[in-house]
């Protein structure tokens, strides 16, 4: 296992890597919505499994919900991403230790966000045309109930449930970047995904797919407005909790191992 100093040895490296490919706009593009694409397939996967069990009133709904939203990262990691949500570690660690210049780092991030965006926007079409979430089905009395809970939430809520996601999600990475073995790195990502999924957390890609079924089913809420406050409050608590409570606080804590 790298040690934490390693470790942030390797964020350096992944925030090169993440700012050399985005030279590329287009490709990078395409990179991005595929992240995007990976967890919207989650997401959709989520109302699937737990939505029967929600409208039997089972309390297990929301554990199942989160059991299975874990292939969304395991995608990423495995068949290759790039997600807004981990970049909000790694690039603010890499800018921090002169890895990568702030202002490459700043147009990166802005990339990763317009691609997960447009894989999250073709996810939703595609499930649009399937039909599986149309009104009067089980699964899309769960997307309904998904985004009537996100509408209601105020900017604070929004904001610390933002922090919270992200500070999970980022440990996700963090720890995956540490271990060598793939499978507990695919088992630290799934618990990490079940934990903020079951918590009720909010993940901005995660709701780039939510609001936009929404819009595309028409559902009471889903409205372009309301996904633009959702989505830009839930942006600020991620960078936050990844920025700052994960990669700022190893930065602090790595100097432990310093002689």
């Amino acid at each position: 296992m790298l040690t934490l100093t390693e470790n942030l040895a390797a964020q350096d490296a992944a925030a090169r890597h993440k700012t050399h490919g985005a030279k590329r706009p287009l490709e990078y593009l395409v990179a991005a919505a595929l992240a995007g694409m990976f967890i919207g397939l989650a997401d959709v996967f989520m109302m699937t499994a737990a939505g029967p069990l929600r409208d039997a009133g089972s309390p297990w709904a929301p554990l199942v919900g989160g059991a299975v939203f874990g292939i969304g990262l395991i995608l990423v990691v495995f068949a290759g991403g790039e997600l807004a949500t981990s970049g909000m570690m790694i690039l603010p660690v890499g800018s921090l230790r002169k890895a990568v210049r702030p202002g490459r780092a700043a147009t990166t991030l802005g990339l990763m966000l317009v691609g997960n965006l447009l894989g999250s926007v073709l996810v939703a079409a595609l499930v649009r045309g399937s039909g599986i979430m149309a009104e009067g089905t089980v699964v899309g009395g769960m997307l309904k109930a998904v985004v009537t809970g996100k509408v209601h939430h105020d900017n604070t809520e929004l904001f610390f449930r933002g922090v919270l996601c992200n500070i999970l999600v980022c440990l996700a990475m963090w720890c995956a970047t540490r271990c060598e073995n793939e499978v507990a790195k695919m088992i630290l990502m799934a618990w990490c995904m079940a934990a903020f999924v079951g918590s009720g957390f909010e993940h901005v890609v995660a709701n780039m797919t939510t609001f936009s079924l929404g819009v595309l089913h028409g559902v009471e809420g889903g409205t372009l407005a309301e996904a633009a406050r959702n989505l830009g409050v839930v942006l600020c608590g991620n960078l936050v909790g990844g920025g700052l409570f994960v990669g700022g606080a190893y930065l602090l804590a790595a100097r432990t191992e310093q002689p």
